[in-house]
This record gives C-alpha cells, structure tokens and sequence, in this order.
C-alpha cells in the first residue's frame, strides 16, 4: 500500500487578508480558510464557544410532545424506563438523562440489552423487562428510530415510548409517542449531527427550559456529552463543538468521580483531550458492552463515592484488558488469513470468516484490516443462530451500496457508507464474498485503494513556538470536521538522542536546520529507524503537549515519514499556488 500526502486547498490572498486582520500566524489563518471561518462574526464564535450559540430545544419536532409527556410522569409518579445502547453513546446517554431526571422522577430506571441475546436496539426482551417492572413510560436512548416492532409491543402492552435518537429513519417511523431525531424528514431542527446523548441533552435542556428546573444540574452533566461526542465521532462542529468546549473544561476542572477514576485507570493523565478520552477512556467503557455488562460502565459514571469509582474503574481496565489480548489474538489469526490469499496485490476487497472469533471484536478487527491494508472489509464468525458479520471501508467508498447488491445472500444487514453489520447462514459465505469482491473491483477507484494523509500546511520548526502552539490549541476540541490539523516539515534529521521503543514505536530527537530540538514518537514505524539514523528525513505529524515528571513540553505525533521522493508524492499545496512544488 502506498501513502501519499496531499495538502488541503485553501485561498492565499484570502489568508493574506486574515492574517492582516488578526494578527495571527499566516498558517493559523490558512487553518481558518480551510475551514470556512473567514467572516469575523464566525471567526469570534469559533474562537470564543457560548452555551448562548445553542439552538432552542423545542425547533426539534415533537419536543413539546416530549416534555409534556415526562412531566406528567414526574407529576403521576409513573416508573420511567431509560433504554440505552451498549456502546460509549448509550452508556453515557444513560447515565447522562438518569443523573439529570433522579431528583424529579420518583420511580426511575434503566435497562441496556445483551449485545449478544438481543442485539442492538430496542428488543422484545427490553419490552418484557419494562412490562414486568410497570414501567409505563420508555425513553429510548441512543436508539429506537428503527424499533417498529418492539414499539407496537409495548404499545399494545400500554407503555408510551419517547424515541431519543441520532441515526437516520428507514422509510417507516415506528408507531412511538414522540420520535425526537432531528434526521426525520420533517423536523426543522438546524443541526443535524447531533450523538444520541447529544439528544438527551436538548431533552434535558427543553425540560430544563419549560419546568424552570435549575440551570446548574443540566451543565454539570456536560461531561459525559463530552465523552459521547468524542466517542461517536460526530463532526466537532457547531453545537457538538460548543457542547464539547464546556464539556472538556467540566471534565479536567471537576469530573465526576467515574470519569476521575478512568483518566487515572487509564495511561493518560489530566488534563485530558478528546484523543484521549477516544484512545483511552472510550474502550474502558466499550469493554464492558462487548465482554459482559454494560451497566456495570453506567453504575460506575453514576456513583458519586469516589472509592466506588476506583473499584468500578479497575473493573473496567481488567475488562479492557482482557479485550486487547482476545484483540490481538484476533487481529493475528485475520492477518495470517490475508496473507495466506493467492494473489493479495490483486485483490480489491477482504472477507475473513472464522467461527470462534469472538463477535464483539469483529469490527475492531474490521477496522484494522481495512486501515493495514486499504481495503474494503468484511470480518465474519459465529453468532447464536447465524453467522454475524462487520464491515469497514476506506477512502469514501460506499460501503451500503456494495452490501445492497449482495443482498441475495444475506439474512439481514444495515449501517451506512463507512460502517455496516449482517448476518447470513454459512453455506453463503463463498457465494457472498464472490459478490462482494466482483463488486468492489468493478467500482472501486484506484486512487481509493492508496492510503492519502491529508495536509494542512508546511510549517518550519524553528516557527514552532510555545507561542504557535498556544494559538493553535483555540482550534480544539479537535474531532471530525474539526481535526487536529497535520502539517508537514522537510529536512529533519536525528540529533543523536532517538531510539526504539518496544512494540515496533519509536521515541525521535530531531531537529531542522538551525531550529531547537523536538521530542516526536512515531508508533508502528520502527521500520524507518535505520534511514532514518542516516537520512534526512520528510516527515508530518500533529502536535500535542506531552507531560513527563511535572513538565510539559510540545511533542511531535508521527503519521508517516519519507526518505526520497517526496516532492512526487504531495499533490498542490495551494488553490492558487503551486510553484513551490
């Protein structure tokens, strides 16, 4: 696979007029144009989040519907049923509307299906649980918009159902009290990118709004939309960013005893960025959902004892644990299946079966088999009564489209252009991976199949000052649509003090011409010690603050490096200028 780096166009006299005006560095501005923030009144929200850039709860549809239903449940003291999604979203969507609805609603629960005995979504089990219990009001988090079936269950059960969702509708709704999903049709809702927590929260902030219950219980909970946003990787923009600019702030200033005991569980420390909550923090709560319990994960972001949280928190780790050894177990034995295909240059697509894999891990192993290799991917293994399946893309190849046409030889699947799940029987598999890969090879584009490191300028690390780094930090939090920008340096060379690291990383001292030196790490890529022991080196990376023994100093995150050949390798570097190439 080759790795090409191609830099982000941008308008140069457009910067040149930014920079002018704000005084801040040319490549900041660039930043900012790349992004389409160029009118000082976007450039000031950018820079300066307000809880006042939020948009009015009720412009969702149904929100009234919505309140008025759980106020009069609060008012009736009916027993209220939270429904969530075992993943980091529905975890923290739970635990999220529960802390904020505890103190109004007398009778409250909450309820997170088995991964493996109910699968994803609302579930006839579910409907079961809230029936046995008399529950009489369902709040769906985190899921339900495709929950047709459970839905007229409960109904007919006599349980009302408010749906809190984020994904996209099928063509028809289920039968619910209110749906609020600002993705349906006909809702005017302006931000459309909302995580499901993200939805629990305008609830929170409608109830919040129209019952005139104190500001302080809705704010103090933005840490755990935070950590859903990171998570789900929903674009940082819009409310998203403002919801995550205060949520960060919340979490390193006065986190709650569960998130506390996770950071200090985890390899990272405070102050924490969203990499680090989805590096580090996400998969302690994933682990959970994919080994045993999610609930345990809600127990644990709920407890206000703090040695609770330390006992939870340990919990979670080993879980964790556990997970990355089956992990590495599984991503071996799918690698020693690639590599064991006959004619693997060729091949345009993956399917990999192997019935014990364990089927939480599949799409983690999917994901990593796409990104080692660059291509489209299906991993599949046993289920209960089917085999089960998860596939991963690259490079905007749609991935639903391929799966639509082998629908003939799948028992069910769903997702979207970069994600999907199915099943299927056995004796399919040859005749579905035939499909697949006669597919993708027929549509794929060839530049698809080449891994591309997009990049946002050219900086010299003599310009990189405490100074640059302070400025580029108003940028975060960084996600999708927002990210923590990649830039590229030329010429850097080892200052003698770089060495490997185990685990195939390596721990780099350089410098470019007459800059100081920079600590960088480069993990996965101790194939380049050697060059670059004697070479210059090409490198780009994105930058962060490492901390070590009380200090802190700008560190340099390798995402590739090259030795020769670089300036065929960078496609334009500007919308109007290309001459330096």
């Amino acid at each position: 696979m080759q790795t090409s780096w191609k830099y982000q166009e941008y308008d140069s006299e457009l910067v040149a007029r930014l920079e002018e005006r704000t005084g801040m560095h040319s490549l900041l501005c660039q930043l900012l144009v790349q992004r389409g923030i160029t009118e000082p009144e976007d450039i000031h929200r950018f820079f300066h989040p307000s809880l006042t850039h939020l948009h009015q709860p009720f412009l969702m549809k149904d929100m009234d519907k919505a309140v008025t239903r759980l106020l009069m449940a609060a008012e009736n003291g009916e027993r209220v049923l939270l429904y969530g999604d075992y993943d980091v979203d529905g975890i923290t969507s739970v635990a999220f509307f529960y802390a904020f609805l505890k103190p109004h609603i007398q009778h409250l629960d909450y309820y997170i299906p088995d991964r493996y005995k109910e699968g994803y979504g609302l579930s006839s089990t579910g409907i079961s649980y809230a029936s046995r219990t008399t529950a009489s009001l369902i709040v769906s988090l985190d899921c339900g918009i495709k929950g047709i079936e459970p839905i007229r269950e409960a109904k007919e059960a006599g349980i009302d159902v408010i749906i809190c969702d984020h994904h996209l509708p099928g063509e028809e709704l289920p039968d619910a009290y209110a749906i609020l999903d600002p993705l349906q049709e006909d809702c005017p809702y302006p931000y459309k990118s909302l995580s499901g927590c993200g939805i629990a929260f305008k609830f929170a902030q409608a109830l919040t709004d129209y019952a005139e219950w104190p500001d302080e219980d809705l704010w103090n909970l933005l840490d755990l939309v935070t950590v859903s946003i990171a998570c789900d990787l929903v674009p940082m923009t819009g409310e998203n960013r403002t919801l995550a600019y205060f949520g960060m702030q919340q979490l390193n200033h006065s986190a709650r005893p569960g998130l506390r005991a996770l950071v200090h569980e985890s390899t990272t420390s405070f102050p924490v960025t969203t990499s680090d909550i989805i590096y580090y923090v996400g998969p302690m709560i994933n682990a959970v959902g994919r080994l045993s319990d999610a609930r345990e994960a809600v127990r644990l972001l709920l407890t206000e004892d703090k040695f609770v949280a330390q006992d939870y928190a340990r919990h979670l780790q080993r879980r964790n644990e556990e997970r990355k050894r089956l992990d590495r177990e599984v991503l071996e034995e799918a690698i020693a299946q690639v590599e064991a295909m006959p004619n693997l240059d060729d091949r345009k697509a993956l399917v990999l079966f192997k019935k014990e894999w364990h089927q939480g891990l599949i799409g983690i192993t999917a994901s990593r088999i796409a990104e080692q290799y660059h291509r489209p991917t299906v991993v599949l293994c046993e289920g209960d009564e089917e085999l089960v399946g998860s596939a991963r893309t690259v490079n905007h190849f749609d991935l639903y489209e391929a799966l639509n046409t082998c629908e003939p030889f799948l028992n069910s699947y769903g997702g979207h252009a970069h994600a999907a799940g199915m099943t299927m029987s056995e004796e399919k598999v040859e005749p579905f991976r035939n499909a697949f890969e006669q597919f993708v090879a027929e549509h794929i584009q060839p530049e698809q199949l080449n891994r591309v490191i997009r990049l946002s300028g050219e900086l010299r690390l003599n310009e990189l000052t405490d100074e640059f780094f302070h400025q580029l930090q108003l940028f975060a939090p960084f996600g999708p649509e927002n990210p923590n920008p990649v830039f590229a340096s030329y010429g850097v060379y080892d200052t003698g003090h770089s060495r490997q690291l185990k685990d195939d990383h390596l721990r780099l001292h350089l410098q470019q011409a007459d800059s100081q030196p920079f600590f960088a790490i480069a993990f996965r890529q101790g194939r380049h010690w050697e060059q670059f022991q004697k070479h210059p080196a090409d490198i780009c990376y994105s930058l962060s603050k490492n901390r070590w023994k009380g200090k802190s100093y700008i560190q340099l995150r390798i995402k590739d490096m090259k030795f020769s050949g670089i300036l065929e390798q960078v496609e334009t570097k500007t919308a109007h200028d290309t001459s330096s190439l």
